[in-house]
């Protein structure tokens, strides 16, 4: 009856789903077949099955309740739950310290220019201010894209690339595309925390591999391919978030060799390869559009409040992408924030706010670590580019407490273990270098630290 309840409540079963046989599931949980017609005619009794003359039990149209994602597996500590994190970031207000959040200051971004930008927007057709954005989204911002793609060594046409309201949503509609509930995805250990938290609201059932600093293990990656048969895997090549690590050519070929083996499409998420200070390789370069999926956003380089994200995909897929797009949002993103992140990559000043950008983060990343390991805190590599430092904490402390007490006094910290589908990275903290000029947040490390919680 358990094992019932679970396939329901996980919508791995849904209403009007077939039950297996009564031999069958007699076998497979080895007990006798009477048993298992007892457990029938009991969830019959509840209302959570019906029973149909010579045809045999199935799941009961009332039997799905509305879904509560945090109900979808087992109940996590807050402090190392994604959607209670993503929470505490999202919500906290000015007075909350955030070194454990996913983005950059506002004075790090480049407000003139975004301020020129929006201003020639208000100055613009008024269509662009009151219209809905087109299927695919603006003409100019993908021509802008194909661009940037040809410099990954990656030639598209239009029909292969869509733009959506962000990465997130990008994400979302491939997974609407590509899994039905129960389908596994692979992701990596650790990963971006909201791969996770998105996965859990598609009813994914998710394995992860371990990640190097070269990329993901190939050769767990390759078992995992051949064992638990998935049919995604999503990753972040250059940059990885949260350790910052960057895939070799030599991994990147061989995953693709493995995933072509398997059948496995990969969605790449190159959102932060803007902040690389030359390019790495790339798997949608190497693979030119056949199972790897390219997407990306702007809300880590330029605003994430003007937020477009876009998907590089072969184009038979883009059309149905294209209208899951429609059906889900009735268009593609606003054009107001399509075309003033046209304006802004249009003229020069993109480039030039990145290289400072990319300057000033190798400054902070080096500040940081010196500081982080005066307090015993080791990174676990020191990345080419980005926000992030990815550290093991002093003395085999637990990240998950030593959060729960920065809390206390308004710092928002990441411990490791939020990014772990395996829960193995209780020791490790992700730092966002660009938020920890305040001396309130080295006062209140220090003293967390000295109480050595656990």
């Amino acid at each position: 009856m358990s094992a019932i309840r679970a396939k329901v409540a996980g919508r791995t079963l849904g209403a009007g789903d077939r039950l297996p046989s009564i031999r069958s599931l007699a076998a497979a949980l080895g007990v006798s077949p009477s048993t298992v017609v007892e457990a029938y005619d009991r969830l019959a009794a509840e209302g959570l099955i019906r029973a149909r003359r010579g045809s045999g039990f199935y799941v009961s149209p009332t039997a799905l309740a509305p879904l509560a994602l945090t109900a979808v597996e087992p109940r996590r500590d807050r402090a190392v739950d994604p959607f209670w994190v993503s929470r505490q970031s999202l919500d906290a207000d000015d007075t909350v310290l955030k070194p454990g959040c996913g983005w950059l200051q506002p004075h790090w971004m480049p407000e003139d220019a975004l301020r020129r930008a929006t201003r020639a927007i208000a100055r613009a057709d008024a269509r662009v201010l009151t219209n809905y954005g087109s299927t695919s989204g603006s003409p100019a911002l993908r021509r802008l894209l194909l661009a940037r793609l040809s410099e990954d060594g990656l030639e598209a046409s239009t029909s292969q690339l869509m733009l959506t309201g962000s990465g997130t949503q990008a994400t979302d509609l491939i997974c609407r595309f590509l899994l039905r509930p129960g389908d596994t995805v692979l992701v990596d250990d650790p990963c971006y925390f909201n791969f996770r938290a998105l996965l859990r609201a598609h009813q994914a059932r998710i394995v992860s591999v371990p990640y190097t600093p070269s990329g993901p293990d190939v050769a767990r990656f390759e078992q995992i391919l051949g064992s638990e048969r998935p049919r995604l895997y999503i990753t972040n090549s250059a940059l990885h978030n949260p350790t910052g690590a960057t895939i070799s050519l030599q991994t990147a070929h061989r995953v693709l060799t493995a995933a072509a083996a398997h059948d496995l499409t990969i969605i790449e998420d190159d959102i932060f390869g803007d902040f690389e200070p030359e390019r790495s390789p790339r798997l949608v370069a190497l693979d030119g559009l056949n199972r790897v999926i390219r997407i990306g956003s702007f809300s880590k380089t330029l605003s994430a409040s003007v937020r477009c994200g876009y998907i590089a995909a072969r184009a038979d897929w883009i059309e149905h992408l294209v209208d899951l797009q429609v059906a889900t949002h009735f268009g593609g993103p606003s054009p107001v924030a399509t075309d003033i992140i046209a304006n802004v990559l249009a003229g020069g000043s993109y480039r030039k706010h990145m290289d400072e950008l990319r300057q000033k983060l190798t400054r902070a990343r080096r500040d940081v670590a010196r500081k982080l390991q005066a307090l015993g805190i080791e990174p676990w590599l020191l990345p080419r580019g980005g926000f992030f430092l990815w550290c093991r904490l002093a003395g085999g402390q637990d990240a998950a407490a030593v959060a729960r007490a920065a809390l206390e006094e308004n710092v928002v910290l990441a411990p490791g273990n939020v990014f772990s589908v395996s829960q193995t990275a209780a020791g490790f903290m992700r730092f966002n270098v660009a938020h920890m000029n305040d001396a309130r947040i080295w006062d209140v490390l220090r003293r967390v630290l000295q109480a050595r919680p656990t």
